[in-house]
């Protein structure tokens, strides 16, 4: 028999007792920069357009620079807003950001961002034939370029195989954004030992709300004034996360950065929100919650 999660174990919201605040904060604000590197000699990941007579031909120029006008102008437009605000994001970035796009990576590194590991450039780890180079090539690059220890990790595409946590563990990734199952960090289980599960999301991911679900402009803005909303009606009971996902091709375009900014300005005034990145919401974890067996 199989157990539900293999992984982590089943618990209602509400067993374990409330976390302790982040720097006296209820609300933890994980502003996930998703930056990509989409190969022009391949096909495409996603389209925002679909192939013309049916044809997916190489190169496809209007994806390749629906996702390129997203590195040249909309990461200018968030690294703006972050640094307007005082937001440290998290820059959950394709490896060869740093070698094929230094210009980028550069800003995000001034900009004291935290690199985050999401892979090589964007495909499916659970497509790669060479999980283990393809990992250990990626934190190289990122670790040699920042400088930073990068210890968190996002599958490109959410994807693992079945050893992805074990490869991840071993090679130095503690903290793993992949298992959506909670609004607060969870422990999690691996062949290597336990690592930890920091949340991620799919609610408040630009990509469901404006690319599949092709919602209004103000549609996330919107999701996260409910969100915030509905946490306040039990007065902050619980210190949460609440993960921010977003894609500069998608969410930095003009129509959608209006609503975005002024939503953002409000987090940033709230009395209950402190922002995190990825490391610093795992450390405040793992220093309350000792990993299981010891």
């Amino acid at each position: 028999m199989t157990t539900p999660n293999p992984r982590i174990p089943y618990r209602l919201e509400g067993d374990s007792a409330p976390l302790a605040p982040f720097r006296g904060k209820r609300v933890i604000v994980n502003l996930a920069v998703n930056v990509e590197y989409w190969p022009f000699d391949q096909p495409m990941p996603r389209a925002i357009l679909p192939p013309p007579h049916g044809i997916r031909a190489v190169p496809d120029v209007p994806n390749f620079t629906w996702v390129e006008y997203g590195l040249r102008v909309g990461m200018k437009r968030l690294l703006d807003l972050c640094a307007g605000l005082g937001i440290r994001a998290s820059n959950l970035s394709n490896a060869q950001i740093c070698t094929h796009y230094p210009r980028l990576a550069e800003a995000m590194l001034k900009a004291n961002w935290e690199f985050v590991g999401h892979g090589l450039y964007q495909k499916a780890l659970a497509t790669v034939e060479d999980d283990d180079a393809w990992v250990r090539d990626s934190l190289a690059i990122m670790r040699g370029f920042s400088g930073q220890k990068v210890r968190a990790w996002l599958g490109p595409g959410l994807s693992e195989k079945d050893s992805t946590p074990e490869l991840l563990l071993r090679n130095g990734v503690d903290l793993l954004h992949d298992w959506l199952v909670d609004d607060e960090p969870v422990w999690m289980s691996t062949a290597a030992g336990p690592m930890v599960a920091i949340p991620y999301t799919v609610e408040l991911n630009d990509v469901p709300v404006y690319v599949v679900a092709n919602q209004a402009s103000s549609a996330l803005a919107d999701r996260i004034r409910d969100t915030l909303a509905f946490w306040a009606r039990s007065d902050f009971d619980r210190t949460r996360v609440m993960t921010i996902a977003l894609h500069p091709h998608v969410i930095g375009v003009a129509h959608r950065m209006e609503s975005f900014g002024t939503v953002m300005a409000e987090l940033a005034r709230h009395p209950e929100v402190a922002f995190a990145t990825s490391t610093d919401i795992g450390d405040w974890f793992i220093a309350q919650r000792a990993a299981p067996g010891g």
